[in-house]
């Protein structure tokens, strides 16, 4: 730890951390990772003449002596320096997983918090074995709550981060068919996902549990803080005071909860789909517990607005797309096509895209959605990615290989006032469909 405890004090005096050597600012702290492309030390040289600080490498170089410092490991050096930096503050620190909806949680969850408390909370999706350290490290000294949502694809990953962050709140969403070539199958996603509830079991940390989800309250078996929320048809303080209600689906999720003074409140979001409501109920069953007021999670949430391909609804011309491209797993899909099915359009359009990562499992996935699409009353279906050309061949959907050829099909077919879902994994890029269209 002598080394940690050396680059603390420097870490202290400049707190910018950067890893891209493209990204060097002046007096910044550059850390020189390494990948299967890439190799940081060999850029180490030209950074200092950039402006940086220090330099923390783990090779032999030409560099002056103070300005860098050899380790073993520079990625195990950023984490360790990470935990130690966290272990600076005594606040609650709340870690977020989950197949689906875990950004879309953080946000809200980020935003009731914020909107009470100084919050510090993970930034787009750095959420792996890099980004929860730069997260944590980034995280100013008046922070009083923070929240590190925490990606994995391989069963350890989310105990590893764990040890990083040490959390002492934790929630799951949900645990879904996500990353299944990697997780070794369902049961593999469950272990992996519960390892956030074994970790806090044994550090004594408190778990929020949506009642709702048919796996979370077993999985928590051995956790003996425990918090359960749900949906109620009428929220009741005497039964459970975490409930919430869903007032509406369409043309936004509408939710409605009681305050600390034992009213009903309302919140209006601008968020789309059934399947929106679990990401809503969960970011206000976190502010009652911290205390915030309901006029402020009302507010958060009404005021929260989806970005980023995810959950967004556009209007191009006399057409409305539903955009949730930035990623796709069968449990997903399975719930964006249930509440697509419920919205009332005249003329329904489903455009899916492939999902990835799905391994041995990926043509049964891919022909199980292909055949709830084709049974849900669409007015037409549209498959994208070779992972769906048997599937669309069995289901007599149309099939496209690619994004550039779905964006060749639409602008011929002249397409007007319909309602389209675009749902698809990030690497399939539907999103691209949209640009060029009047109105982009």
């Amino acid at each position: 730890m002598n080394n940690i405890s050396t680059i603390y004090q420097h870490f202290l005096q400049h707190p910018n951390i950067v890893t891209d050597s493209r990204k060097v600012v002046p007096e910044c702290l550059f850390f020189a990772l390494k990948g299967e492309r890439f190799n940081g030390n060999q850029f180490a040289a030209k950074v200092i003449e950039d402006g940086a600080a220090l330099a923390i490498v783990d090779e032999d170089l030409a560099l002056p002596a103070d300005r860098f410092v050899k380790v073993d490991d520079v990625l195990t050096t950023l984490q360790q320096l990470a935990t130690h930096h966290r272990r600076q503050f005594n606040i609650p620190v709340l870690a977020i997983t989950g197949s689906n909806g875990k950004t879309t949680t953080k946000e809200l969850v980020s935003a009731v918090l914020a909107s009470h408390y100084p919050t510090h909370f993970t930034k787009g999706n750095f959420n792996n074995h890099i980004g929860v350290p730069l997260t944590l490290l980034a995280m100013p000294a008046k922070t009083e709550i923070a929240i590190i949502e925490m990606g994995a694809n391989h069963q350890g990953e989310i105990d590893f981060l764990c040890r990083i962050a040490e959390p002492t709140h934790g929630l799951i969403t949900n645990v879904g068919k996500a990353h299944l070539e990697g997780m070794g199958g369902f049961e593999g996603v469950k272990k992996t996902k519960s390892e956030l509830y074994r970790y806090l079991a044994e550090s004594n940390g408190l778990v929020f549990i949506n009642q709702n989800e048919p796996h979370l309250p077993g999985l928590a078996d051995g956790n003996r803080l425990k918090l359960f929320y749900s949906q109620s048809e009428q929220p009741d303080p005497a039964n459970v005071p975490f409930e919430v209600k869903l007032v509406a689906e369409e043309p936004f999720v509408e939710v409605a909860f009681l305050s600390e003074k034992g009213e009903m409140v309302h919140a209006k979001s601008q968020l789309i789909g059934r399947y929106n409501f679990n990401n809503i109920m969960t970011a206000v069953a976190v502010g009652k517990y911290f205390k915030v007021p309901a006029e402020k999670i009302v507010s958060a949430i009404e005021d929260y607005v989806p970005s980023n391909n995810r959950s967004q609804l556009k209007s191009i011309g006399t057409n409305t797309f539903i955009l949730d491209a930035y990623n796709a797993n069968p449990t997903s899909m399975k719930s964006a096509l249930v509440s697509f099915s419920k919205v009332n359009a005249p003329f329904k359009v489903a455009i899916l895209g492939a999902m990835k990562e799905l391994g041995e499992y990926s043509d049964e996935e891919h022909q199980a959605i292909a055949e709830q699409a084709s049974q849900s009353g669409f007015d037409q279906v549209v498959l994208v990615g070779n992972e769906f050309r048997q599937a669309a061949e069995r289901v007599g959907a149309l099939f496209f290989e690619n994004t550039a050829q779905l964006k060749l099909w639409f602008g011929k077919a002249d397409v007007q006032n319909a309602h389209i879902l675009l749902k698809g994994s990030r690497s399939v890029g539907l999103e691209g469909m949209l640009v060029g269209l009047t109105g982009e």
